[in-house]
């Protein structure tokens, strides 16, 4: 299989603090605080970013939010699965919070629409919200996200990747071809 390369460079490390800072100023300002909220990563490319929107509330607010993350792979529906191989990382209840589900990308709104069966398995929150650095768009379901770091139109045939330090050893946005 051909390596896809870069073809543009979207967001640098610095648009990318600026996007997380914006996401976690908007959860805080339309949660009224934080009172009664966590965080969920959907693995694996929430994770990073999850992370940081924790680290910047606290920062902002100075308390410590909960901080989850949650492997969707049993609830997808289009990849086989094994059942006995769940990663997810929820050390708390969800029952009555205000859950902000973290992802890298959405695209067609199947990881999303996952995560939301996986969360609502664990008990049923007071809400659910979708906080995402990159919507590219063309949705296959009618799944919205409550915060975006960067809007990106791109072609069906584009893939878009996030790239954190803690995997990659540097920040950025790219479209690959």
């Amino acid at each position: 299989m051909k390596e896809k390369l870069e073809k543009a460079v979207i967001m640098d490390e610095n648009s990318i603090n600026r996007a997380i800072a914006r996401i976690s100023y908007e959860i805080i300002e339309r949660n009224k605080g934080t009172e009664n909220l966590c965080i969920v990563a959907i693995m694996s490319g929430g994770t990073s970013i999850a992370s940081r929107i924790a680290a910047k509330i606290n920062e902002l607010e100075n308390v410590r939010l909960e901080v989850g993350a949650l492997d969707i792979t049993s609830y997808r529906d289009d990849e086989k699965h094994n059942p006995g191989c769940d990663k997810t990382t929820i050390d708390f209840d969800v029952r009555n919070k205000k859950v902000v589900l973290v992802d890298d990308v959405i695209f067609t709104g199947r990881s999303a629409r996952a995560a939301i069966d996986a969360v609502m398995k664990r008990g049923r929150p007071q809400n659910i919200q979708l906080a995402v650095l990159v919507d590219r768009g063309h949705r296959e379901i009618p799944i919205r996200p409550d915060y975006v770091g960067k809007n990106l139109p791109t072609s069906r045939d584009e893939s878009v990747q996030v790239r954190v330090k803690e995997i990659h050893g540097c920040d950025k946005v790219v479209i690959l071809e």
